[in-house]
């Protein structure tokens, strides 16, 4: 079972129900403050961080970069651009944990990133 839990901004809860729908029974899903998230991640809690923002990493990324470094987190989408399915999966795959995006952009980026992770 792959933990994620969701800090972030904003769509909190629409992010919660495509992740669910997405992974089904292979995904514990919890939706937190972006302090409790990181530190779920930080403690062994939880595998992954998602969230989003208007920008991809402020409001969804800040907290994790600052306490787990920039090294584990990628943002996925920003207002200009959104990363393809093979850049998503190469972030997944080079050892990213946390992931921020736009809100705008949630649907697109889970549908891809929520599979790569379940891998």
């Amino acid at each position: 079972m792959v933990r994620i839990v969701i800090g972030g901004q904003l769509n909190k809860q629409a992010i919660e129900k495509q992740v669910k729908e997405l992974g089904g029974i292979n995904v514990d899903v919890t939706v937190k403050s972006d302090l409790d998230a990181v530190m779920a991640i930080k403690n062994n809690k939880a595998d992954y961080y998602i969230g989003a923002c208007e920008t991809g990493s402020g409001g969804a990324l800040a907290m994790a970069i600052a306490l787990l470094g920039k090294d584990k987190c990628s943002t996925l989408a920003s207002p200009s651009t959104i990363k393809t399915k093979k850049e998503i999966e190469q972030e997944v795959d080079s050892g990213k944990i946390a992931f921020g995006f736009t809100a705008s952009s949630s649907k697109k980026i889970l549908d891809i990133l929520i599979p790569s992770l379940l891998i």
